[in-house]
């Protein structure tokens, strides 16, 4: 998987600086949990779940879940179940065919419902299990994260690759105050415990904002709903040293957008739902929220376009691991507009120089916008740029 493929040699030459490089699920961790960008939903029931994937629909997709969970209804559980061990059975066989290449393939994920599932489904998917990336642990709490994870690492050890886990934090216990700090130092024990399985830790703001009848308005980014920004700066508190932690679903879309018109809009054009995800995004990447859900494909360029490194950030992350070596503590910046001081700002960089491989790095006169406005080349249609 390599972001933003499509682009010709041309278009990756105007805006990148530094262009993107490919990822594949066997990746080392510290890698693989930052490259998942903006992760798209969507019902295990869907039919053309495998056509979408191996036919590039959405040329953007750089990792999908297919959910067993809320996105389908309870009595359609036992034939998502089978849908998505069908869907997987298609892949391989593109695969097989030589349709699409092993590498070309986006991150993929089940959401399971429960730890008794997801044993019960990883017997059932066992033939295709090796083209997952691993599986989302909605309502994770303490009185199935043990579950959970023990579930996984049984699965996980018989593969030659390792299969992640990714929890979803959505539970009362972990909003509610008189609750809220026993559950999350529980959790966070045994998170740690199993930190080599879990690729990110996510955030379910929606089943949260819903236990209390609140919804935030287009025009309102989560950080707006206080009790969610005040629960949100705790799991960066008690997580964001260890774990990458991925920013809760945009809800807003234009039902008449096509995806492949979005990159048509001048940013002073981009209707109010975009700005609001942009919005969103950016106070996701300040506050150390790295990935998002998304539930529209027009979401998907505009979040991993809002992940490409600028250059003014790349210089200076250059600069502080450059002189790491105990030469000296402070310094101007490469564009002489901040103070650079290597041990307070080493993490950043690391995390920088990180990001710049996966995402690119943009010209010094290049921002996300200009990756929006960058049409799809006809000749890519289809294709894969490797």
């Amino acid at each position: 998987m390599r972001y933003f493929h499509y682009l010709s040699t041309h278009q990756e030459e105007n805006v990148f600086y530094q262009a993107p490089k490919q990822v594949t699920k066997e990746a080392p961790k510290k890698l693989l949990e930052h490259a998942l960008g903006a992760v798209l939903y969507m019902p295990a029931t869907r039919p053309d779940i495998a056509a979408m994937i191996t036919e590039h629909k959405y040329e953007d997709l750089s990792s999908i879940v297919f959910c067993l969970e809320d996105a389908i209804g309870d009595h359609e559980v036992k034939r998502a179940e089978h849908n998505v061990s069908r869907q997987l059975e298609l892949i391989e066989q593109a695969i097989q065919h030589r349709k699409i290449k092993p590498d070309h393939l986006p991150f993929m994920f089940v959401r399971v419902r429960s730890p008794k599932q997801l044993l019960q489904l990883a017997d059932t998917l066992k033939p295709a299990l090796h083209l997952l990336t691993g599986f989302v642990f909605p309502k994770f709490s303490a009185e199935n994260a043990r579950d959970y994870v023990e579930a996984l690492e049984g699965i996980s050890g018989d593969m030659t690759v390792p299969l992640y886990g990714m929890p979803i934090l959505e539970t009362p216990d972990l909003l509610m105050k008189e609750t809220r700090a026993a559950a999350l130092s529980e959790m966070s024990m045994i998170l740690h415990q199993h930190q080599d399985l879990i690729l990110n830790v996510r955030i379910g703001a929606t089943d949260l904002c819903g236990l209390y009848g609140i919804r935030r308005k287009s025009e309102q980014t989560i950080y707006d709903i206080r009790m969610i920004a005040d629960f949100m700066s705790d799991i960066i508190n008690y997580f964001g040293r260890e774990f990458v932690i991925s920013g809760p679903v945009w809800e807003y879309f234009q039902a008449s957008q096509k995806p492949h018109l979005l990159s048509a809009h001048p940013p002073v054009e981009l209707n109010e739902y975009v700005k609001g995800l942009v919005k969103e995004t950016e106070l996701d990447i300040a506050n150390g929220i790295h990935g998002k859900t998304v539930i529209h494909p027009t979401h998907l360029k505009i979040v991993n376009s809002l992940y490409v490194v600028t250059k003014e950030d790349y210089m200076d992350a250059l600069s502080i691991i450059h002189h790491g070596n105990g030469s000296i503590g402070v310094m101007k910046s490469h564009f002489s507009n901040k103070m650079n001081e290597i041990k307070p700002h080493m993490k950043w960089a690391e995390k920088i120089l990180l990001k710049s491989e996966i995402y690119g790095v943009y010209h010094e006169n290049r921002s996300f916008t200009d990756l929006l406005n960058e049409q799809q080349n006809p000749s890519n249609i289809g294709q894969y740029g490797g």
